[in-house]
């Protein structure tokens, strides 16, 4: 098993300091003044926690997902070793996974279910990166094509990683936009503050993780020009982190009780989270009856 660092445990301290500059710079410049979303004391707390809370769960999902990745990595006869110059493509596929997996889960109702804990804050700050599902045994299928072309699942596991902590960064509005060359290829805070954004031109663009190019590639990359609003189409106006882990898991069976079909049944599960089911389809009308011969009305 290749012996790699855990990215995420080093970059803590990273994490600590950044966030304690943001605050800092939002008591010396207001987000009243500077027009930013800025910080909420139980929005951070919330978000806080359930970044703790993910760290409990992902522990419990990974034995299952560590088990099925090893059993497509003994079955596969393909092996990728961990070199200098295998690993920075190892990173670009599983970039290029995360791209599908993030889409994914915005565009089949049972995935958002899991990812729209990390859009359900109104605030946009260091702390909403932390604002992570706990029910993520939902993503691990969009990697199975790394392990079965003979990248090893810790391999994998350290992309991801590295992933998530670039991630971190991009969730600020202190950031406005860096030089054009990287803006063109990199995920930026500019870009990102697109993808959490809740108006309708916004919605479901800009899913990349570390770089933008998928999204130019795939036609949903969209430039941030009118200012975010953050948050969800319906919010849910809670500080719950418990509420803010399964309440979209709850709208799901509260639709499939109230549902007329099979079909409604299926898409209330699979089809995006905006579906509604058109009307039910209506009876045939009877022709009406032609009148009689006027002479047999006559007899």
């Amino acid at each position: 098993m290749p012996h790699l660092p855990d990215v995420e445990l080093w970059s803590v301290p990273a994490f600590l300091l950044l966030t304690a500059l943001e605050l800092v710079s939002y008591r010396l410049h207001p987000a009243e003044e500077s027009g930013a979303a800025g910080y909420e004391g139980k929005d951070a707390a919330t978000s806080l926690g359930m970044g703790l809370g993910s760290l409990a769960f992902d522990a419990l999902w990974k034995i299952p997902i560590v088990a099925v990745y090893t059993a497509v990595h003994e079955l596969t006869p393909l092996r990728v070793p961990v070199l200098w110059w295998t690993l920075p493509l190892m990173l670009l596929v599983q970039d290029f996974f995360y791209y599908w997996s993030h889409r994914g889960h915005h565009v089949v109702r049972i995935l958002w279910a899991c990812h729209v804990v990390h859009h359900s804050s109104r605030k946009f700050n260091l702390t909403t990166a932390l604002r992570q599902p706990w029910t993520t045994l939902t993503v691990w299928p969009f990697y199975v094509p790394m392990i079965a072309l003979g990248v090893h699942p810790a391999a994998v596991a350290f992309c991801a990683s590295a992933n998530l902590v670039y991630q971190f960064w991009v969730h600020t509005e202190r950031v406005r936009k860096l030089p054009r060359p990287l803006e063109y290829v990199l995920n930026t805070a500019s870009h990102h503050r697109v993808h959490h954004a809740s108006q309708g031109g916004y919605l479901d663009r800009n899913f990349g993780g570390i770089l933008i190019i998928w999204d130019r590639i795939f036609g949903s990359f969209v430039p941030e020009t009118e200012r975010p609003v953050y948050g969800l189409t319906k919010n849910i106006d809670t500080y719950n982190p418990l509420r803010v882990a399964t309440h979209e898991y709850a709208a799901i069976l509260r639709d499939l009780r109230a549902a007329r079909s099979w079909r409604e049944r299926a898409g209330r599960v699979f089809r995006g989270p905006g579906w509604q089911p058109g009307p039910p389809p209506r009876a045939p009308e009877r022709p009406a009856e032609a009148p009689a011969p006027a002479r047999e009305r006559a007899a």
